[in-house]
């Protein structure tokens, strides 16, 4: 067999007091990581001396990366080439590799026969390649919710896209977006998979029926999705879908956008570039099909690999057992934060089975506000002093926390956001938990600067690493993203 047909094989996946109630459902599920990530056993310092294990409940930002994938890439390295024109068996190789991790995300996310997998950098790259290709691009062609996260709303507001707002439950959402549908033709409807503020999913079945009942098509913003639940276009009817290798257990700089091949094949190319041409004379261009089309320059062959054998691995783990484990931390944690007197959670609907972590409609994701403390201040008072890393801020979706701040739920617009992934288990729950009773009982042990300096640690005697601490690297500056 010739090694451009070769698909090569995967290596194999190779304490603080309680403050939430005892889970004996689940409590065996969760005792563990469910997959073994880079950095699971990451000591860092605290400020008041003495280090701890990191507890990382950030994973909605960007997910370490699995063993599994590292170790694909660590075999990869020694091959890597160029792709596509080489005659080199390195080369020959790296074409191998890429093309075969094409097919296999689409595998993953059951793309139909004549879907393209396109590879882009991340989840924003993808939304505006496909807001590039959108027939006509005509103003107000393109709906959405309030919700979105900026990726799946400033490329469409660039075309002059109509907004509707989620209503108060799912099917009054549902409801919003029909009216509007009915209203005036559409060419797309674009909708998150899941919130990466509140972590819930809309019904994205219902949408889909909806947006092709009204001769639209319906995109889905798989960042947040595609990590905690198993999705399929050709199942669901879901025309396009778009994620990171980032979010995805692969952060190695690869995103996808995967979907119906007739826009994107007569679309103009995305970029301008070789890769991307048939044929180049001087007054005149031949472009070549989709997925080629707009993949111009040299691709990240890396980043593709990654992000196939990060599918792999996930696929390998069983939809069953990722949402069991994911349903009974959540569970631990929406209960014990209920459980914290002064700490609010932010929903945007009705818990469909009346609460607690047993909602279907719900990922590992959850934001909160603590009475009294600005946002910035309990994340940065959570890092030094407890070692675990969450994110605070506005998540890249203005106008949903707008709507939270209208509404009471943060006094500061902000938030603090708490995120699982495969590689969370009980204590990190727990080590949160207690953290906040600890806030909330006696305040922080450490001082803060102003809020124009972010609340950093005042002094932080926190050592960078060896092989940083020659850079001249200051503390970062406070995202109010």
């Amino acid at each position: 067999m010739s090694i451009l047909a070769v698909q090569p094989s995967l290596a194999s996946p190779a304490p603080s007091d309680r403050v939430a109630p005892d889970t004996a459902a689940g409590e065996e599920s969760t005792a563990h990581p469910l997959a073994e990530v880079i950095g699971a056993d990451l000591t860092v310092p605290l400020v008041h001396g003495g280090a701890a294990r990191y507890v990382n409940l950030d994973y909605a930002a960007s997910a370490p990366a699995l063993r599994a994938v590292a170790d694909r890439v660590a075999e990869l390295l020694p091959l890597y080439s160029s792709v596509h024109r080489g005659a080199g068996y390195a080369s020959a190789v790296c074409t191998s590799a890429y093309e075969a991790a094409r097919a296999e995300i689409g595998r993953f996310v059951g793309a139909r026969d004549d879907d393209v997998v396109i590879l882009t950098r991340n989840t924003t790259d993808a939304l505006n390649l496909l807001a590039a290709a959108v027939p006509g691009a005509a103003p107000g062609g393109v709906v959405h919710l309030d919700i979105e996260h900026h990726a799946n709303l400033l490329p469409w507001q660039r075309l002059g896209s109509r907004v509707v707002q989620a209503g108060g439950t799912r099917a009054q959402t549902v409801a919003a977006v029909a009216a509007e549908l009915a209203a005036a033709p559409a060419a797309l409807l674009a909708v998150t998979g899941a919130s990466n503020v509140t972590g819930e999913c809309p019904p994205l079945a219902e949408l889909t029926a909806l947006a092709h009942r009204h001769g639209a098509r319906i995109v889905v913003d798989g960042a947040q999705l595609v990590p905690h639940r198993r999705v399929s276009l050709a199942a669901s009817g879901v025309d396009y879908l778009a994620f990171s290798g980032h979010k995805l257990y692969a952060p190695y700089g690869a995103g996808v956008l995967v979907g119906r091949r007739d826009w994107l094949e007569s679309a103009p190319p995305y970029l301008a570039g070789g890769g991307a041409v048939r044929e180049v004379r001087l007054g005149r261009t031949e472009w070549a099909d989709a997925p080629a089309r707009h993949e111009a320059g040299t691709p990240n062959v890396i980043g593709a690999v990654a992000l196939a054998a990060a599918c792999r691995t996930v696929a390998a783990l069983g939809p069953d057992a990722v949402s069991a484990h994911e349903r009974a931390l959540l569970g631990r944690l929406t209960e014990g934060l209920a459980a914290i007197d002064g700490v609010r959670t932010f929903r945007l609907w009705p818990s469909a089975s009346g609460g607690g972590g047993d909602d279907l409609d719900r990922i590992g994701v959850l934001t909160f506000t603590v009475d009294g403390y600005p946002a910035a201040l309990v994340a940065q008072y959570l890092s030094a002093e407890h070692g675990v890393g969450v994110r605070d801020g506005r998540f890249c979706a203005h106008p949903l926390l707008a709507r939270f701040a209208a509404d009471g739920v943060t006094a500061d617009g902000a938030g603090v956001r708490a995120s699982l992934g495969l590689g969370s288990r009980a204590e990190d729950v727990d080590r949160l938990l207690a953290a906040l009773a600890s806030l909330r009982a006696h305040g922080p042990a450490w001082t803060y600067a102003a809020p124009e300096a972010g609340y950093v640690p005042v002094p932080d005697p926190r050592a960078l690493p060896d092989w940083l601490a020659s850079a001249a690297a200051g503390p970062a500056a406070p995202c109010s993203a």
